[in-house]
């Protein structure tokens, strides 16, 4: 006997008809918590109850969501398909929550933007206040920081709106699209008297790898982009003595050490000579860092989004013009 064939129109009448909310926040207990037992004690009600609403989500999409292991309840492939879009759609739920209470607070809307380390503060502010200028009333903009593949995972489950990140290779793009914006150039940075001092020569690897250096977490971007100029000088690369994220404690630490130096894109090193007084080593070094980029949902956006997407657009076209 062959397979039933799929019958879209009936899914969408059901689910269009029985389909609550409730339904989806069951599927995310049994994905957290992987017993129906516990997700009883966790909802306050009883297993009969859970067992019979998991029941009827599964017959309206006509197939399983979980299989029943050993180790708890795990997701079928139809449940991996769901569970990220009941993700979704409770994220949208909250958003719809915190617009109708920015709405009643006298601001517009909100702005979810998530963004990577070492991304100019300065063009980024520039963004904001240019959207903030074109909307009438006020808009709460919430800037979240984290890696690529983190901020990617969140705008596809709709906890961010936009993401300002690197386009590289492995980044899972489903749902996805996205606009390169700026290809970042390295710039060495250190005190100004150690600055002063490193370049009155070219680089010398071997003696910059006994420098202190300050760098990003192991296997990310930058960090494995300093260690490719070491390695192409045949230099085994530094161990850092502080691994931070944060341009400004690099900037201080920089600035009040006569040996320690780091490796950023020339935009964060340009703003930390302004804001913390140190210098950059005049060397023309080349990498392989991959380009900022602009990430968004593949759905038609909202006035906010667009606006702010414009913008972020517009300021890093004023940075390539400087260049």
């Amino acid at each position: 006997m062959g397979a039933v064939p799929f019958d879209t129109g009936e899914v969408v009448r059901r689910l269009t008809t029985r389909l609550k909310m409730r339904h989806l926040v069951l599927l995310l207990q049994i994905q957290q918590h992987g017993s129906l037992t516990r997700v009883a004690e966790h909802m306050a009600t009883s297993q009969p109850a859970v067992t019979s609403a998991l029941a009827e989500l599964e017959s309206m999409l006509g197939g399983a969501l979980f299989d029943r292991t050993p180790r708890g309840m795990t997701p079928t492939p139809l449940g991996d398909v769901v569970l990220s879009r009941a993700q979704a759609m409770v994220h949208d739920l909250d958003h719809l929550t915190r617009d109708i209470e920015a709405v009643m607070a006298g601001h517009a809307a909100r702005l979810q933007v998530g963004v990577i380390p070492y991304i100019s503060g300065k063009t980024l502010a520039a963004a904001i206040q240019q959207t903030l200028a074109q909307i009438p009333q006020r808009l709460t903009v919430t800037l979240r920081e984290g890696t690529s593949e983190s901020l990617m995972a969140q705008l596809r489950d709709h906890s961010l709106d936009v993401v300002i990140g690197r386009a590289a290779a492995g980044l899972d793009l489903a749902q996805v699209q996205f606009e390169v914006l700026h290809h970042q150039m390295p710039r060495v940075v250190a005190n100004r008297r150690l600055a002063a001092r490193l370049g009155r020569s070219a680089p010398v690897w071997a003696q910059l790898a006994e420098l202190d250096w300050v760098m990003g977490e192991p296997h990310t971007p930058m960090r494995d982009q300093l260690s490719d100029l070491f390695l192409h000088a045949g230099v085994v690369p530094p161990v850092p003595v502080v691994e931070s994220f944060s341009s400004r404690l690099t900037g201080e630490l920089l600035a009040s050490s006569e040996r320690a130096v780091s490796l950023l894109p020339a935009d964060i090193a340009e703003e930390l000579v302004r804001i913390a007084g140190v210098a950059i080593v005049p060397w023309s070094l080349t990498w392989t860092l991959p380009p900022v980029a602009m990430f968004t949902r593949r759905e038609n956006p909202r006035e906010t989004h667009r606006l702010f997407t414009q913008a972020l657009r517009a300021q890093y076209q004023v940075v390539a013009a400087a260049v």
